[in-house]
């Protein structure tokens, strides 16, 4: 079974076949038209026996990068299909980062297509380089063949979806597992959909004296550092984007026992697939360093990046926020690094709230064990804080 498939449908056939001395291969592919033409890249999982007697007719079928036709053995049962379904997960936090990029450099920037168009080009020949960045500066080029204008101005703004997205999100929840970037891109496909709400909400919320210049080109921009800025935004969110969907395959790698090669993973998405990148060696070569890396956040390298990046990545959200322009993506790579990166949170005080209400019990950072506390009666008992306001 090869494509789209609910990875567990792969597993429950291979039981069914395996009776009747069936070998059954389910088979991860991404790589739309142009990979169907030129290779894609391909993820299959299931028998090992199966997967060798076709290994050499599928490295002829797959992209072919300098190191290696892009296609691997992946594991066992359905993780094939699994790591398919993540590719997708990263997919549209990747396409919801890009679209984010353009919303503010065209509506806080005030730059036009073919700025646009030449600025993707140019990313295009740096640490960005990607498929999906090269086909968005082509887009930008693109003249409406049946009016004025450019055809990306005239495209109705509401996304479509398949799934796979969604699939990735639940089984995050499911696993534990953060992914607030691909969250938030699945979000941003649900609210796109309700165009006549939105159109609704817009006029409702002018009449009530929303000012006007939110969510209008900014006088006293510096284009060619704003530029910039949101090209280091970008690159840095991306990081946070790949971090989230390698964590949950680890996590499923590990409830599963399917070993999954996340250097390999990230070799064989490196041609063909629609998240193609330069930066997947970059990936590759992390998780060669160290096959156990807790995240693409703390080795060494992208961390060094992360944190020259960091600045650039909150003045442009920063600029965003005041400006009215919403970035979901950017907004929650960012909090997801700076959660991340904090030794303490104040889920501590989440935690006594739980106790409180719940005698859910906490544990202490001074001493070994559970403890609950009767927080009410303490509290009504103590004077302690009152004059804190005075």
């Amino acid at each position: 079974m090869g494509g789209n498939e609910w990875y567990e449908n792969t597993e429950r056939r291979i039981q069914e076949v395996s009776n009747k001395g069936i070998l059954y291969l389910g088979m991860g592919v991404s790589g739309g038209e142009e990979g169907a033409r030129n290779g894609p890249s391909l993820m299959p999982g299931g028998s090992y026996q199966a997967y060798s007697n076709v290994q050499d007719i599928l490295n002829k079928v797959a992209a072919q990068v300098e190191d290696g036709p892009c296609v691997t053995y992946i594991g066992e049962g359905g993780s094939g299909n699994f790591v398919k379904m993540v590719h997708n997960g990263i997919e549209y936090g990747d396409m919801q980062l890009i679209s984010e990029a353009y919303d503010v450099l065209k509506n806080v920037g005030g730059l036009s297509n073919s700025e646009l168009s030449e600025i993707f080009g140019e990313w295009n020949k740096g640490e960005l380089e990607s498929f999906l960045i090269e086909i968005t500066g082509d887009i930008f080029k693109v003249k409406d063949g049946s009016g004025d204008g450019d055809l990306v101005d005239k495209i109705l703004d509401k996304t479509g979806m398949k799934g796979t997205g969604k699939w990735t999100v639940q089984q995050a929840a499911e696993l534990s597992v953060a992914a607030p970037t691909i969250a938030a891109s699945l979000d941003s496909r649900y609210l796109s959909g309700l165009k006549e709400e939105r159109e609704n909400a817009a006029n409702v919320l002018k009449e009530a004296g929303l000012n006007d210049e939110v969510g209008s080109v900014k006088s006293g921009i510096d284009k060619k550092r704003l530029i910039d800025d949101v090209r280091q935004a970008l690159y840095a969110s991306k990081i946070c984007s790949y971090a989230q969907g390698m964590n949950l395959l680890r996590a499923k790698s590990d409830e599963k026992g399917w070993n999954l090669n996340f250097g390999e993973l990230a070799r064989i998405w490196k041609g063909g697939c629609i998240i193609r990148a330069v930066f997947l060696d970059r990936i590759k070569k992390a998780y060669h360093r160290n096959p156990n890396l807790a995240s693409l956040i703390v080795d060494p390298e992208f961390a060094s990046e992360m944190v020259q990046r960091q600045a650039a990545w909150r003045r442009v959200v920063g600029l965003a926020i005041s400006s009215g322009i919403s970035t979901p993506g950017m907004c929650a790579s960012l909090a997801y690094f700076d959660t991340y990166r904090r030794a303490r949170l104040p889920a501590n005080l989440v935690q006594a709230q739980r106790d409180l209400f719940g005698a859910h019990t906490y544990e202490r950072v001074d001493r070994p064990g559970s403890f609950h506390t009767e927080w009410t009666k303490l509290a009504r008992n103590s004077n302690t804080g009152v004059g804190a306001l005075n």
